[in-house]
């Protein structure tokens, strides 16, 4: 049986107020590599620029410029997708106040700490994140510390009647919170909305050979 969203988990996105700067797309041409013009495909790879956390779409030929990454101004954003266990019970994840059940966990090289960040209407919002509560769930999961730190993600989802957690580039992150902005409409979403995250999440399914119940 496949899992089905819970639409009363979403919570209320009324009462976000803070908004974080997210990765912004140049309006022009997607199809064009964003450092020197070649042309690239649908499934092109993405860099990211650590210092403003903007992504850029990226040929194979100015990606691979940016394997040894520790120094230099772009890193690039791996592309694969895998599930992962991660030990969470409700009460913890409650005592994170992420007023909704998506949510994604990155470890900003800039702020030097692990960052939560959920999707909503307007954007990805930046939760405040305990960081004692964090690190005690952290030092249980130990599979954080392969996560390549600004370019992947702890991608979470507690929408569906089994919680699945990803390790996701940060483009996919993305990918969901656009997914929302564009067909979110009214209170509750519409059904628009829901099935295109649930499509969502079955693609990353796929990708990291997780099966649904």
């Amino acid at each position: 049986m496949n899992a089905v969203i819970d639409r009363s988990k979403c919570g209320s996105f009324a009462s976000v107020q803070q908004f974080v700067r997210q990765p912004r797309r140049r309006e022009r041409d997607e199809g064009a590599c964003e450092l020197c013009a070649a042309k690239v495909g649908a499934e092109h790879q993405h860099l990211l620029e650590v210092e403003n956390g903007r992504i850029l779409c990226a040929c194979d030929s100015c990606t691979i410029l940016f394997v040894d990454e520790s120094r230099q101004r772009y890193r690039r954003i791996p592309r694969d997708v895998d599930g992962v266990d991660f030990s969470m019970d409700d009460v913890e994840w409650d005592g994170l106040q992420i007023p909704i059940q998506l949510a994604f966990f990155v470890y900003v090289s800039k702020a030097r700490r692990t960052v939560a960040f959920y999707p909503s209407p307007g954007g990805a919002l930046e939760s405040s994140l305990d960081l004692a509560d964090w690190d005690a769930i952290a030092a249980r999961n130990p599979i954080l510390r392969q996560f390549a730190p600004d370019v992947e993600a702890l991608l979470v989802n507690r929408l569906s009647d089994v919680p699945r957690c990803y390790r996701a580039p940060l483009d996919q992150c993305y990918r969901l919170v656009g997914i929302i902005r564009m067909h979110w409409h009214g209170f509750s979403g519409g059904d628009e909305v829901w099935k295109r995250i649930d499509q969502f999440f079955r693609h990353l399914d796929e990708a990291s050979g997780v099966r649904r119940a």
